[in-house]
């Protein structure tokens, strides 16, 4: 008995390549469409960022109320300006360096440059012990250059008696990649820790940035405060849109315009 292989159905190959490209074509067009859903999302994400952006910015030029101590509620007036009354110890001063001086007109000038000219000194961080409220907080009292970090080369900049401040509430931060460790030690703080910086300075975990008007002839320069949220939503929107348009091209040249009559 002779066995014969059973004929290979007219067209069943060709079937299968159809249905798998089929299947190609729509599985391809996933790509342009997620890249779509993701340009999408990144703006609505841009604009909820702008937004808080300019909410943070309102916050710092709102009028300020009086500091609280209650962790609870100065962990939602990040930003926000308050008001104090004491004296400063200047004999438990804290640096944070490397640090360059906040000047907005500066900076809309050198904007663009290759090169800044910008000095590099220090925020100098005075325990500040509120007379009304019984506590000890620290107050980062504004830029000082390299060549006057040490105190003794501005006896006149050093504030005694009591004094009204105003500043604005600062928190905690975590340290980001790259930025070395803080330096107790060597009294070098290069983020804000504030249990460590408190615990050194024999103050409360409550940080406030003076405005400019506590700048005194001699002393640091108040004001440093930048309001600083990262915002390149706009870079993803043009890579996720850019991506869609892409590979919507290709998907089109492959499978549209090659079927006849097209």
């Amino acid at each position: 008995c002779r066995c014969r292989a059973s004929p290979r159905r007219p067209g069943s190959a060709a079937e299968a390549r159809a249905e798998e490209d089929s299947f190609l074509q729509w599985a391809l067009l996933l790509i342009p469409a997620a890249a779509f859903g993701l340009g999408t999302w990144q703006v609505q994400r841009r604009k909820w960022k702008l937004d808080l952006i300019a909410e943070l910015e309102s916050r710092v030029t709102a009028e300020p109320v009086a500091l609280p101590v209650d962790p609870m509620e100065l962990k939602n007036l990040e930003y926000r300006p308050v008001k104090v009354r004491g004296h400063f110890d200047h004999s438990k001063e804290l640096y944070m360096m490397p640090r360059t001086m906040v000047d907005p007109a500066r900076e809309a000038r050198e904007a663009g440059r290759i090169s800044s000219s910008t000095e590099t000194g220090a925020y100098v961080i005075t325990p500040f012990h509120c007379s009304g409220l019984g506590v000890t907080i620290l107050v980062n009292r504004g830029f000082v250059p390299k060549s006057k970090v040490n105190p003794e080369t501005r006896p006149k900049g050093q504030v005694l008696g009591e004094v009204d401040l105003v500043g604005v509430v600062r928190l905690t931060e975590t340290r980001k990649p790259f930025v070395p460790d803080n330096s107790p030690e060597q009294n070098h703080w290069y983020y804000r820790d504030l249990e460590a910086m408190a615990k050194m300075a024999g103050a409360e975990p409550i940080f406030l940035d003076a405005d400019f008007r506590s700048t005194v002839p001699g002393g640091p320069i108040g004001g440093q405060t930048r309001v600083t949220l990262r915002n390149e939503h706009m870079q993803y929107i043009l890579t996720w849109y850019g991506l869609c348009a892409a590979t919507s091209y290709l998907w089109f040249q492959k499978f549209v315009r090659r079927i006849p009559g097209m």
